[in-house]
């Protein structure tokens, strides 16, 4: 498990969606990873300001998120802990 970041909030990816980035292409790769960078840092400033993270809740208790990468085929689910101040991939489906 990571550390938080002590001063933003830090980006976990489980083992699956990990090994999918690894397999795209170069290109597809860094675009989601500057996505999913950037998606850390908005759902991070959303939780701290009581507001809900981008994408759509996947539960009713606020946790549980899906987002699609913007102008890729690529959907993910993720999850916030706030007590960590972590946000955590568990799902990346790569439609290709």
């Amino acid at each position: 498990m990571s550390q938080p970041s002590p001063r933003g909030w830090s980006l976990a990816v489980a083992t699956h969606p990990a090994a999918d980035i690894a397999a795209m292409p170069r290109d597809l790769q860094r675009g989601v990873v500057n996505f999913l960078s950037a998606l850390a840092i908005e759902a991070g400033s959303a939780i701290e300001a009581g507001k809900r993270p981008p994408g759509t809740a996947l539960d009713d208790v606020g946790l549980r998120y899906s987002i699609v990468v913007f102008g890729e085929p690529v959907v993910c689910e993720f999850i916030v802990v706030p007590g960590s101040r972590e946000v955590r991939l568990t799902t990346l489906v790569w439609l290709h």
